[in-house]
């Protein structure tokens, strides 16, 4: 039986890596057909598919009321986007940060980040016994997730004023319904590679005997965030920095805003005891470190990608360790 789990999550992995490989080419293509930043195509078309497994995750769990489940999902995905997600692709290729997402996009990321930290941690910040959202919260990261969308517009607006007169002949790799067609493929692909994948590494941790908390911080968590692992290595192999870099921006608010928020919106707060102070400053602590590193040089350096994977590795050892 766990032959056939294993064969699975191979098929899993590898549809996973051939679909993300395919959705930055096509992302790309659309972004240059349509005359559009390729980092909003990151922000809004990649975030929202490769977050699509743990939205559906996310409204699972908070449904059976698995509330621990949904925070781990969401907490979990934040940390692993960026420390192990980027720091793996600034490993595989430096990747270049532009001015303009130093300023104004990795800013955002840190603001909605830092708003999650403070609506979650009621034990510091209420003196209350239990960690909980309510739908009061949710409704401020709903609104948080709007001003980010009005950002998005305003993005647009300036880049088509600016490129209207002016526009760098770029030659697309795929045609705009060709790019349209393989974009809503490969997501779907992405999905259910990645529901493949985290079925069978569960049903895997399941036969060897881990016990639950682990399979959700490593099966659940690492497995649906492979869609961003493999699609940003793509896009940082093929020089697509502002995919590569506005993947992991705009999945994590995403994650936060809509992931959290919506279900929480639908289905009423929770409390829960699952996550402490600890696990709250490794997710503000990696949003800041993207920022600080990026900030820095405008660049990713392998250093500094090795030194993410290092805060990584040490955060999961203290997990398993407690």
């Amino acid at each position: 039986m766990i032959v056939g789990y294993i064969i699975l999550l191979v098929v899993g992995l590898v549809l996973l890596v051939k679909a993300s490989d395919i959705f930055v080419d096509a992302a790309s293509s659309l972004a240059t057909k349509l005359r559009m930043p390729k980092m909003l195509i990151a922000l809004t078309v990649a975030a929202f598919g490769t977050c699509a497994p743990e939205l559906a995750i996310s409204f699972k769990s908070m449904a059976t009321g698995n509330y621990d489940v949904t925070l781990a999902n969401v907490v979990g995905s934040c940390i692993v986007n960026i420390l192990l997600v980027v720091g793996v692709a600034s490993l595989v290729k430096p990747i270049k940060v532009k001015e303009h997402t130093v300023k104004k996009e990795l800013p955002l990321l840190v603001g909605v980040t830092g708003l999650f930290f403070l609506l979650l941690d009621d034990r510091v910040f209420r003196g209350r016994p239990e960690n909980g959202l309510s739908r009061v919260d949710a409704t401020m990261l709903l609104v948080a997730f709007g001003i980010f969308l009005i950002y998005i517009f305003i993005v647009v607006h300036q880049h088509r004023k600016k490129t209207k007169k002016k526009m760098r002949r770029e030659k697309a790799k795929y045609t705009l319904p060709v790019s349209l067609f393989l974009i809503l493929t490969t997501i779907v692909v992405i999905i259910v590679a990645s529901d493949i994948v985290v079925d069978n590494a569960v049903a895997i941790a399941n036969e060897i005997g881990i016990s639950q908390k682990i399979i959700t911080m490593t099966a659940i968590v690492v497995g649906t965030s492979l869609p961003e692992l493999t699609m940003t290595v793509a896009a940082s192999k093929k020089g697509e920095f502002d995919l590569a870099v506005g993947n992991i921006i705009g999945t994590n608010i995403f994650n936060i805003c809509i992931v959290l928020g919506l279900p929480i919106l639908i289905f009423g707060g929770f409390t829960s005891n699952a996550f402490n102070i600890v696990d709250m400053m490794v997710v503000l602590l990696a949003a800041v470190v993207y920022y600080w590193f990026g900030r820095s040089s405008h660049r990713l350096e392998r250093l500094e990608g090795m030194l993410m994977v290092a805060i990584f590795a040490a955060y999961y050892t203290y997990l398993f360790l407690v």
